[in-house]
């Protein structure tokens, strides 16, 4: 049995942070006035004094490719369902955020977070058989080196949740799915992994079980950690929103075909009936495609957190 790795970060602490007693005064900057320290597809990301401000734009990328049309609000749908997660998984694992106090031209944006040493895998679990896992399967009969029963359908429930990490690709690359000894080996520490694993499907589990009591069908998704002093495992980046996950409603489901999706699955789906190679430079989205992803991502916030936008 491999050893438990201690993921224990003061959290009374964060568990208060997150809760909104932010325990930092009002920010007066801007965002002018910050350091830029990363952009990519999504987010831009800022120093401020010791941690790190978030700071999530409109854009939509798929297939590792930013589009060219923005999605109306879908910035404050990623960071404000992320906050949601954040708040509602504090005693499965810790996580960066410390306060939603931000300069005010990107309030409901943006979150100031710990800046954390990220490790470089994407951890993937899936409950479901679709997108790449999907391809995979039907080339291979397993997802990411994971055994799978014969004659799945896509779409189907899979018997458990599976774990199957991906690398980072650089900004303009794509992510390549690898199976959980090359990703041991990226790591550098099994044990971690194996860790990262259990926590990764503990999430996953949770968010599926809260998922369906408002009648949608989570997937599947991807969590990014890193570490920090006196934690080795902190969940980072965004968490459970519909950029980073499948979202289904469940009274639509039907396995055997892809499924409607509150994500931007239906902008890929878009994509793909237009005859687009997945190459830059991606098309304009069409103002209907736009309405339609937008109200989308709104109706899973609203539904998942019983919030308004």
């Amino acid at each position: 049995m491999a050893k438990r790795i201690d993921t224990t970060l003061d959290k009374a602490r964060i568990r208060r942070l997150a809760l909104g007693d932010t325990l930092v005064t009002k920010m007066d900057k801007k965002i002018e006035d910050l350091k830029l320290h990363s952009s990519g597809k999504v987010r831009e990301i800022y120093e401020i004094e010791d941690d790190l401000l978030l700071v999530a734009s409109d854009r939509i990328s798929i297939y590792d490719v930013i589009m060219p049309t923005a999605i109306p609000d879908k910035g404050k749908v990623l960071t404000q369902m992320s906050n949601f997660w954040f708040e509602n998984t504090t005693d499965i694992v810790p996580n960066h955020f410390i306060s939603n106090d931000v300069p005010a031209e990107v309030e409901g944006r943006a979150v100031r977070v710990r800046k954390l040493d990220m490790y470089p895998i994407e951890c993937v679990v899936r409950g479901y058989l679709s997108g790449s896992g999907w391809k995979e399967y039907q080339e291979t009969g397993s997802v990411c080196g994971v055994g799978l029963p014969e004659g799945l359908q896509e779409s189907d429930k899979l018997p458990r949740p599976i774990f199957t990490p991906a690398t980072k690709a650089e900004l303009g690359d794509h992510d390549e799915n690898i199976d959980f000894e090359r990703a041991a080996e990226i790591i550098g520490d099994r044990a971690l992994m194996e860790e990262l694993r259990r926590v990764s499907i503990e999430i996953y589990e949770f968010g599926a079980n809260h998922a369906a009591k408002s009648g949608i069908i989570l997937a599947d998704t991807k969590f990014e950690f890193g570490s920090h002093a006196g934690a080795e495992i902190v969940l980072a980046d965004e968490v459970l929103t519909p950029d980073s996950s499948r979202y289904w409603p469940a009274d639509e489901y039907e396995p055997g075909k892809t499924q409607p999706s509150f994500d931007k699955q239906f902008v890929r789906d878009w994509a793909n009936a237009a005859g687009w190679d997945h190459n830059p430079p991606a098309p304009e989205l069409p103002d209907d495609v736009v309405a339609q992803t937008q109200e989308k991502y709104r109706e899973a916030y609203e539904r998942i957190t019983g919030k308004s936008l």
